[in-house]
């Protein structure tokens, strides 16, 4: 069995009749860079992106009728972030998407939008999960995008990023 420093060399290992025992994934994350052990390099959130990007390519082959994205979007904002929320958005045509975001370009995607609750009461956490619609999706957008003082600014830019989503999702 060949080693992982000659998998990522020239000397790969041949495929023989009870296949390999050990499988490398390579990638070049930006271009002009050398192949390298996915394992090695990428991230959680890059990881995550990955699984996104494969998933996205295989949707109709595969037919997992459920994927949960948790922090997806983890380490990235603006145009990427968008880029996220448009290929889940795409890929939740073929099955339902499930994603745990803090990241309003991704959230105001969603034809669906919770909020998860942690409260602490007598020592002990305990989580609820309220559905956020309307004006309340609004306000939540809000923060998301300003942080603890929603101002009328903040609000209008929720309003605007989600009759956007809305339009490219051509609802």
């Amino acid at each position: 069995m060949a080693k992982l420093e000659q998998t990522v060399s020239d000397e790969r290992p041949q495929l023989g009749p009870n296949g390999l025992d050990e499988a490398v994934f390579l990638i070049a994350p930006n271009p002009g860079q050398p192949l390298k052990p996915l394992n090695k390099i990428a991230s959680g959130g890059e990881m995550s992106r990955i699984m996104l990007a494969l998933k996205s390519i295989f949707a109709e082959i595969d037919r997992v009728p459920v994927l949960v994205f948790d922090e997806v979007d983890t380490g990235v904002s603006g145009r990427a972030a968008q880029a996220i929320a448009e290929k889940m958005s795409a890929l939740a045509d073929r099955c339902q998407v499930f994603a745990i975001t803090h990241l309003p370009q991704v959230a105001c995607m969603a034809d669906h939008h919770y909020e998860i609750i942690k409260t602490m009461k007598g020592g002990q956490t305990s989580t609820s999960v309220r559905p956020l619609a309307g004006q309340t999706r609004v306000e939540e957008l809000a923060r998301m995008l300003g942080g603890v003082e929603v101002t009328e600014k903040t609000r209008h830019h929720a309003q605007e990023m989600l009759d956007l989503a809305h339009r490219q999702k051509g609802a």
